[in-house]
């Protein structure tokens, strides 16, 4: 039986808002661009400690979301061992674990102006409301990295109240997004990549726009290496959004083994003044993102066979460990429904192990009008997982 967890939402938001922004006025610190090959004992630019504690503004939220319907809160999941108490779980992860989200957040242009979610009434996509509730699903389980995607509201949302929290970010927009040919639209949609600070140094970081047939695309990908300040050792994290739609499965492909490619030259490159990051050749990785491909598609084989020896983490979930949930999105638009699997988080499993995985809610919990929905923020459905190094030989 799945623990179920409430939480109360609503609608009146403006306080958290408002005091997060007055904080944030107040200092006049900012997150510099990332640069190649930076000296990781240098200190980091832009940080700054957070004003608050995130469970004070994780209240804060709930208090002024109250008036909406209450959300079920999903389980941790402990591969061969079952349910665990959440708490539990979130003590743990305080300590050697490292908590990762993958989430695509659904833009507000392509929310309010060009996506049609036909059962999903048009309040429940104002930004103005929407935004604290995907605010509340971070905070609620406190990622030590959080890869975000179609964010069309970086900087004047997500990076300053995220810095606020003890986070630094990278963004990435697409160079021809959908959401600049919506009128008043808040400028293109992209991929963005945080870590906490107080767990992590910043090793380098870059921006990719992937290619196929060495021909540029429209998808990108932000690629960070860290150094975890508790186990000292360094992993290579990479989030991106390869390109939607059927019939398009031969581009993600390519885009696919782009990024690979780039993951394979940056883990093995010894690096240099003039070459790419110079990642150890060991650096582990983790690559989460919306791959809009389901588990059949030749771009999720490209990544479960590459030499960078990759898994998918939310196979754990299965009896078999071998089978992806069945849904990851849950949507009704114009041309039918839609309940499949689309978004992954990777990882090198001869480097990390998989203590625990977010389990998906019911089909009850996610209710007749599917996603996204007064409950629930964004047509697909978040993954957290808590992962470890394993021992080095």
């Amino acid at each position: 039986m799945m623990e179920t967890m409430v939480c109360p939402m609503g609608s009146g938001a403006s306080r958290l808002y408002s005091s997060l922004a007055q904080t944030l006025v107040n200092n006049s610190t900012t997150t510099t661009p990332l640069a190649h090959h930076q000296d990781p004992q240098q200190p980091s630019q832009g940080c700054h400690s957070p004003p608050e504690h995130p469970l004070e503004l994780l209240r804060e939220c709930e208090e002024a979301l109250q008036d909406r319907p209450p959300r079920l809160l999903r389980a941790f999941i402990c591969p061969g061992e079952g349910e665990v108490d959440r708490e539990e779980v979130d003590n743990s992860a305080t300590q050697r674990t490292i908590r990762v989200m993958q989430w695509n957040i659904l833009a507000q242009a392509l929310g309010e102006g060009m996506d049609s979610f036909v059962n999903c009434p048009l309040e429940a996509l104002n930004w103005a409301e929407r935004k604290y509730l995907i605010l509340e699903e971070i905070l609620t389980y406190r990622p030590h990295i959080l890869c975000l995607q179609e964010v069309d509201h970086y900087y004047d949302t997500f990076q300053p109240i995220l810095a606020s929290l003890g986070y630094r970010g990278n963004f990435c927009p697409k160079p021809w997004s959908p959401c600049l040919d919506v009128e008043g639209n808040n400028g293109p949609d992209g991929c963005a990549l945080f870590y906490d600070e107080a767990r992590f140094d910043l090793v380098d970081s870059v921006n990719v726009r992937l290619c196929a047939v060495l021909i540029p695309t429209n998808q990108v990908a932000v690629v960070t290496t860290l150094r975890c300040r508790v186990t000292g050792r360094r992993l290579c994290v990479a989030v991106t959004h390869l390109k939607a739609r059927s019939g398009w499965e031969r581009l993600r492909s390519a885009q696919g083994s782009d990024l690979l490619r780039n993951l394979t030259t940056l883990t093995q490159s010894p690096g240099g003044p003039s070459g790419p990051i110079g990642i150890a050749p060991d650096t582990p990785v983790l690559v989460c993102g919306d791959f809009n491909a389901v588990p059949s598609e030749d771009v999720y084989q490209r990544f479960a066979s590459s030499p960078l020896i990759l898994d998918s983490a939310y196979k754990r979930l299965s009896r078999d460990g071998l089978s992806e949930p069945a849904y990851t999105t849950w949507k009704i638009r114009p041309t039918g429904e839609c309940c499949t699997t689309l978004d992954y988080i990777w990882y090198s499993r001869e480097a990390f192990r998989v203590d625990a995985v977010l389990d998906m809610p019911t089909e009850e919990q996610i209710g007749p009008n599917r996603l996204p929905s007064y409950n629930y923020p964004s047509d697909h459905l978040s993954l957290v997982c808590d992962f470890s190094f394993k021992k080095e030989e």
